[in-house]
């Protein structure tokens, strides 16, 4: 009976080989991908990086920078300087595997020599690294997102040594574009537009170069000379170069909120964000905010929230200030990750410290662009037949005509990054400026958070790397200043 079973064991060995043996052929699936292409990974990290970007612009960047917040919530209340120690763990979460993702890009674009896709993973990697860094200081980067080599718990990088590292990708970027397809599915950005690409990275260039300008005595002179060869580093010159995510409604291009009928739920804008885009005569003010509302439903016109709301609330006639248009979370919308806007400013800054000519020019190209990226026109001045007598009326204002001051730019350039990421943030710790209002109930003796705290997480499991850079950076708080943050 023993000899009966094994034999029989033995046969069914046989039988399972048989079967088996060509197994890794015969059950491939012909329509599925067996190694990432270049192009595989291209959309979905466009998309999600930018998903996120759009969810914290209005959770942090915009309570953060007084455009509008939910000032019934005083718990969890960045409009009051108060960090939740979990307020950084969904970006750090998302762009650590939207990281990832760029990395197998990269590889693959090695591998199947493809220097263009090369070029475009070097940029979106440069580009996420510096959220990552600018939101939270040093963060593993040259030895992260290596776990299926053994590196399970990667040093933190220190952030002067990060951006020399993505300022030589974006170098390298530059220089492996050429003139060959983009042979893959159409990327949900530039649609295969090889040069728009390669203008996407000499302007995000510029951003990190500005960003380290008050540390890097040489940054500067290296913006300058990006202006002054635009053969060799052409940069965005219209809306239509813009890195700006045009979400159609059209899967996978869906609104970020799966319910954009809470996007604006309980928000009011802040009286800084209002009365500004009021004295600009701004036509931006009625596509970003709603009116404000008396108890019997009366138009009161744009009436923001001020900052001390607790000490000072508004009249008792009126129910509800401005809000943010719910519009703006519907599709079609878009989502910008770097625009022409940007750009110009960086010029305008640029010839207002006197490294090149024609501030006044940039500053207008500027705020034209910013408006105009919103799908509307500036205002003119016409004679009764129509006829356009004044192109530049905008700018015949008090409040919006050059004057000279980088706070002028700065004020106009805090508008052009309206639902940008956690831009006007870093700029405002880079510059002071725009000057927000503060208020007797603000939190953190009413100091501007520079930076986030490090997520638990990363702390618990990662502890001796996390305790070496805390220690490096001078603490885990958030009025530790990263290093390009001059005091």
């Amino acid at each position: 009976m023993r000899i009966y079973n094994i034999l029989r064991l033995f046969g069914l060995l046989l039988l399972i080989n048989a079967c088996t043996g060509d197994f890794e052929e015969t059950n491939t699936h012909p329509n599925n991908l067996q190694d990432i292409t270049p192009g595989s990974t291209l959309n979905p990290v466009i998309y999600g990086l930018a998903r996120r970007n759009a969810l914290q612009m209005r959770t942090v960047t915009s309570p953060l920078m007084q455009v509008f917040s939910r000032t019934d919530d005083l718990i969890n209340s960045p409009f009051l300087y108060d960090f939740d120690p979990n307020i950084g763990n969904s970006t750090w979460g998302d762009y650590y595997k939207w990281l990832n993702n760029i990395r197998e890009m990269e590889m693959a674009a090695v591998r199947e020599e493809m220097p263009n896709y090369e070029a475009i993973a070097l940029t979106l990697k440069a580009y996420a690294f510096s959220v990552l860094t600018d939101c939270f200081g040093d963060v593993p980067a040259d030895m992260a997102l290596l776990a299926e080599e053994g590196t399970w718990y990667p040093e933190f990088m220190p952030q002067q040594e990060i951006y020399e590292m993505l300022l030589d990708d974006l170098e390298r970027a530059n220089s492996l574009y050429n003139d060959e397809e983009m042979i893959y599915v159409e990327d949900i950005l530039y649609h295969n537009d090889v040069n728009k690409w390669k203008k996407f990275t000499n302007s995000l260039h510029m951003r990190l170069l500005l960003r380290i300008s008050g540390r890097d005595t040489d940054a500067f002179s290296r913006l300058t000379a990006i202006v002054n060869n635009p053969a060799e580093y052409p940069v965005f010159e219209s809306n239509d170069d813009g890195a700006v995510l045009q979400i159609d409604g059209v899967p996978p291009l869906l609104s970020p909120w799966d319910r954009p009928q809470d996007f604006n739920t309980f928000r009011s804008c802040s009286e800084f964000f209002i009365d500004n885009l009021r004295d600009f005569e701004d036509p931006r003010l009625e596509v970003f905010a709603t009116v404000a509302r008396g108890l019997d439903d009366e138009n009161y016109g744009y009436i923001g929230q001020p900052v001390d709301f607790i000490e000072k609330p508004l009249p008792d006639s009126i129910a509800t200030a401005s809000g943010i248009q719910q519009s703006l979370a519907r599709e079609p919308m878009i989502v910008p990750v770097l625009s022409y806007a940007e750009v110009e400013f960086i010029k305008a800054e640029l010839a207002q410290r006197g490294y090149i000519n024609d501030a006044e020019a940039h500053y207008k190209n500027g705020v034209t662009a910013a408006i105009e990226m919103w799908g509307l026109e500036m205002p003119v001045e016409q004679n009764d037949a129509g006829e356009v007598i004044d192109p530049e009326v905008y700018f015949k204002n008090e409040h919006t005509e050059y004057n000279g001051t980088l706070q002028r730019i700065l004020l106009q350039k805090y508008y052009a990054l309206f639902f940008t990421d956690y831009q006007a943030w870093f700029e405002q710790r880079r510059t002071g400026f725009p000057e927000l209002p503060v208020s007797s109930s603000m939190l953190n003796g009413g100091e501007m958070p520079v930076r986030f705290y490090y997520p638990i997480n990363e702390a618990d499991r990662n502890n001796e790397n996390y305790k070496a850079a805390v220690e490096r950076m001078g603490g885990d708080e958030i009025n530790v200043r990263v290093w390009w943050d001059v005091d």
